[in-house]
C-alpha cells in the first residue's frame, strides 16, 4: 500500500471481528513502533501486548469499556484481538541525559521543558498505528485514567507510566465517532509559514 494511502485510510475503529492476529504481524507492527525517533536515542518506550481474552476484559475495564458501550459503541476494546500497552518512562531519560555524550563535565542535565518520553511514545504509536492499517487491519487508541491499575493488572514497574491502549484486529461494522461530524480543519487553517 502506498503510504498516503494508509495515512488517509488510518482511522479509529471501533468494532472488530475475533479473528486472530498472527505473531508475525505483531512483531512487524511493533518493529515499525521502534523505529519511532527517541530524544537522545534513548528508546525509553516498551510494549506490553496482550492477546488473552480474560486479560483483555481486565484492561477494557480500567480503559473505560462500559462508557464506550454506553454511548452506543460496541466493546471494541475487549473485541480486539490484540491489545498493546504503550509505556514511556522518564527516568530513561534522565538517564540517558546524564551520560558523557549528552552531558559536560560540571553541567546540569538539560531542563525538560518538553516531556520528550511523551513525545516519544506519541510517535511510536503512530506508526504502531500505521503499520497496522499497512497490514490489512483496523487500529484504535484509548487513554486510561487510572494508569497505576493498569500498571498493577500487568507487572508493568513504576518507573513506566502506560500512557494507554492500542486495539488491532480485523475491523468489524461500527459506529463512527461523533466528533467525526465537525470534519477536518483545513491546512489553510493549521498552516502558518515563516510566521503566525
Amino acid at each position: 500500500m502506498k503510504f498516503q494511502d494508509v495515512v488517509r485510510k488510518r482511522r479509529m475503529i471501533r468494532n472488530f471481528t475475533n479473528e486472530p492476529v498472527s505473531d508475525e504481524v505483531i512483531e512487524r507492527i511493533l518493529e515499525a513502533g521502534q523505529h519511532a525517533p527517541s530524544a537522545g536515542f534513548s528508546q525509553g518506550v516498551v510494549y506490553v501486548v496482550v492477546t488473552r481474552e480474560e486479560t483483555r476484559q481486565v484492561i477494557a475495564e480500567i480503559a473505560g469499556e462500559e462508557w464506550y458501550v454506553r454511548c452506543g459503541h460496541a466493546p471494541f476494546i475487549s473485541l480486539a484481538p490484540v491489545q498493546i500497552v504503550i509505556c514511556t518512562s522518564e527516568k530513561v531519560y534522565h538517564d540517558r541525559y546524564n551520560e558523557p555524550d549528552k552531558k559536560g563535565k560540571g553541567q546540569e542535565e538539560v531542563n525538560w521543558p518538553i516531556p520528550y518520553w511523551h513525545t516519544d511514545a506519541g510517535a511510536s504509536l503512530m506508526l504502531i498505528l500505521l503499520a497496522a492499517v499497512n497490514e490489512g487491519l483496523g487500529t484504535a487508541f484509548v487513554g486510561v485514567m487510572e494508569p497505576k491499575r493498569l500498571q498493577e493488572a500487568l507487572g508493568i514497574p513504576t518507573e513506566y507510566l502506560p500512557i494507554g491502549v492500542t486495539m488491532i484486529g480485523h475491523p468489524a461494522p461500527d459506529m463512527k465517532s461523533g466528533s467525526l461530524k465537525r470534519g477536518r480543519r483545513s491546512l489553510d487553517d493549521v498552516l502558518h509559514r515563516e510566521h503566525w
